[in-house]
């Protein structure tokens, strides 16, 4: 069902290597795949045909539990954060490529989502929905953090630092539990703050890793200009795509901390490149409509 993969590393510059996660597939690309890998084999064992998951209208979780909904056989259920967006007649190009894959939604008040823990909750979408394997949120469980072991191999072993975005921590505590004895791994949230840490310390078997918190831009899903202009510079040079919620903010970050002397003379860095990238097509629609830079 699942492939073992050769994710070749690509030189940039200035020390930094990019493994190009993005590769795997166009919509469950990197961290994506690694995160589905083991919970939809583990779907598959228990003889579920439903699967449900949350996110927001522009998740690329959600569009990657659909079409690998549709490739391996499942239903898939989207529970989605936004009840205005019921009202909607046009979707955007996230949740159009879900429904396209048969992803069924419902949308329920940003108050209720925030129950999606919550066992009274997950009982009555039962209820509603029939049963169903649960992935949470972003993909993030002890199954992810499994494939996500998988994303550095042996040959990888040269880096001293290892880079990687963050959002609900699944992808960084894989990370952390195949790094090397030599490495440091260092996260770059999408959000503020650094409340996520208590989240990777629930999955992460070492305390070789850091968050660098000053690359958010405002939060989750917030760009500016300076991140655009970037992300339009470094795809042209390095012919290498972008996304300004993840990887964006990740790669400007590290290039930052380069030229504020933050790395050791000669060390080398490798970037995890977790894909996105289909978020690009929402955000330019957002863009254009505020007759901004669009993403290339």
């Amino acid at each position: 069902m699942f492939n073992n993969l050769d994710v070749t590393n690509i030189f940039i510059d200035n020390q930094v290597f990019i493994k190009p996660e993005y590769k795997i597939d166009a919509v469950i690309s990197g961290n994506k795949y690694r995160k589905l890998k083991y919970n939809i084999i583990e779907a598959k064992r228990l003889g579920f045909h439903n699967l449900l998951t949350f996110g927001g209208a522009f998740s690329n979780h959600i569009a990657a539990v659909a079409v690998a909904g549709k490739k391996y056989g499942f239903n898939t259920i989207g529970v989605i954060r936004g009840e205005e967006l019921n009202d909607k007649s046009e979707l955007n190009p996230t949740l159009a490529l879900a429904k396209e894959n048969g992803m069924k939604f419902k949308f329920v008040s940003r108050e209720a989502y925030r129950k999606k823990s919550e066992t009274d909750f997950i009982e009555s979408l039962k209820k509603e929905m029939g049963n169903f394997y649960l992935i949470p949120e972003g993909g993030t469980n002890g199954l992810a953090v499994k494939g996500c072991e998988e994303i550095l191999t042996s040959v990888d072993s040269e880096f001293d630092f290892i880079c990687c975005p963050v959002g609900t921590g699944g992808t960084i505590s894989g990370l952390i539990n195949s790094s090397f004895s030599n490495q440091k791994v260092l996260g770059f949230p999408a959000l503020k703050g650094d409340f996520i840490k208590k989240d990777i310390s629930k999955f992460a078997k070492k305390n070789n890793w850091e968050l660098i918190t000053d690359y958010h831009f405002g939060g989750y899903a917030k760009i500016n200009d300076d991140l655009i202009s970037f992300i339009n510079s470094f795809k042209e040079k390095y012919n290498i795509p972008l996304d300004p919620i993840y990887t964006g903010k990740m790669v400007f970050g590290i290039f930052d901390l380069i030229d504020k002397g933050f790395f050791p003379e000669n060390a080398r860095v490798l970037a995890i490149h977790t894909g996105g990238l289909q978020g690009i097509a929402g955000i330019n629609q957002e863009l254009e409509r505020k007759k901004k830079t669009l993403i290339t």
